[in-house]
């Protein structure tokens, strides 16, 4: 995995270089306002330790998805009002569309030590940005000395301002580095995978196998006992030969279903699904409506209910194994966590880890949302910020977020 990354602690002798840090400030807006700051908040070690030894900082990030052009629905605006609060300090907010042209380069140029400049949305770059685009790389490079990585929920994508932009600062004898959340979430999540203090408990759940399919398998050779919840879990009870009424069915999973089973024996690893489960006449819509459950046993399964939760008998299960565990790792809800009526086995998961002495880490996503929700956070060891970032880690796959930074 290579984690042995320089961070901004190897970074000396700062006073007025010109340091732009990769931020993950893509943070939820509803009609301009910012209902969760979680992201600006990690963000603020590292850019207050530039500015504390007297850094340039020339700050970047992505904003949504940016399918249809620049727009000021989806600027960094909201993002610079809130930061120049927390920081207490003026942020210049270039909001140019075009992220590194004129604007920005006067920005910067009129910079003295200890000031902070935000790029616009990097995404209002288009393609440039997502398929790493050599010259928007090389703009974003030319405006600084250093580079920063500390956008953990965006270094699994090889784009400009994460991958590309790193060649051209090394050309020019600049360092490449990691920042604090990105320090924290490789130490956490790759102590967990390459080096577990034991027993060693991955918990997956959420809905689909196929999005989980290298995580259980690189996980069967890691752990100790993987456990199985969520909507993924049917398909595992229907490669048993349960009957799962109109529960969700990856079809084309059950043969490989079957193969993680036999594999987890062959390796002597516990592999727990559930042995029952909450049911309903139908998924319910909206999400948070009144519903009617009721839990069976999961050879039980009636025909035209479908299962939604695990049940009480699997969340004591399931609870129990995390007690005696030493780390615990969990991505993925185990129901329909957002209705209260489904919430039961998620919430006894959650309490679970919350209860324990044992490193817990949860892997961004849902069930970062989930564990928020149910205001447990702060008993957990480690809450990544990133979903599919933290997914791709757990599979052992290289991030090329990660990657790009200089070795020690």
């Amino acid at each position: 995995m290579g984690l042995n990354k320089k961070s901004v602690d190897d970074l000396t002798n700062l006073q007025g270089r010109r340091v732009l840090v990769r931020c993950d400030f893509n943070v939820p807006l509803k009609d301009g306002v910012i209902t969760d700051e979680t992201r600006i908040n990690a963000a603020l070690p590292t850019i207050n330790k530039l500015l504390g030894e007297g850094a340039k900082v020339i700050l970047c990030s992505h904003l949504g998805k940016v399918k249809n052009g620049p727009n000021e629905k989806e600027s960094l605006a909201p993002v610079a009002v809130r930061l120049a609060e927390k920081l207490g300090k003026e942020v210049n907010f270039v909001a140019d569309y075009n992220v590194t042209g004129e604007a920005a380069t006067a920005a910067v140029a009129a910079m003295n030590d200890g000031d902070v400049v935000l790029l616009q949305n990097t995404r209002f770059r288009g393609a440039e940005e997502t398929k790493n685009g050599e010259e928007f790389s090389k703009e974003l490079a030319e405006l600084a000395d250093d580079y920063v990585c500390d956008a953990f929920g965006s270094s699994h994508r090889a784009h400009a301002s994460v991958a590309g932009v790193t060649k051209f600062i090394a050309a020019k004898g600049g360092s490449n580095v990691v920042g604090y959340l990105m320090q924290k979430e490789i130490d956490f999540l790759g102590k967990a995978v390459e080096n577990p203090v034991r027993p060693f408990v991955a918990i997956l759940g959420g809905a689909k196998v196929a999005d989980k399919l290298n995580v259980i398998n690189n996980l069967l050779e890691k752990c100790d006992t993987l456990i199985i919840g969520g909507g993924m879990a049917y398909t595992f009870l229907k490669a048993q030969g349960k009957e799962i009424g109109k529960s969700m069915l990856d079809e084309s999973k059950i043969d490989y279903c079957k193969e993680m089973m036999e594999k987890a024996e062959k390796l002597g690893k516990k592999l727990l699904l559930p042995v029952d489960t909450t049911v309903c006449a139908g998924f319910p819509n909206p999400i948070d409506a009144e519903v009617e459950g009721q839990v069976v046993s999961a050879d039980a399964i009636p025909a035209d209910m479908e299962g939604l939760d695990i049940g009480t008998e699997t969340a004591a299960l399931y609870a129990e194994a995390v007690k005696s565990a030493k780390t615990v790792v969990w991505n993925g809800p185990m129901g329909v966590f957002e209705n209260p009526t489904l919430a039961a086995g998620t919430l006894a998961v959650a309490k679970a880890m919350a209860e324990t002495d044992a490193t817990t880490i949860i892997g961004g996503g849902d069930s970062a949302a989930a564990v928020n929700q149910m205001g447990m956070g702060d008993k957990m060891s480690h809450i990544s910020t990133g979903g599919g970032a933290s997914l791709e880690f757990l599979e052992g796959k290289e991030l090329p977020g990660v990657a790009a930074a200089d070795d020690k």
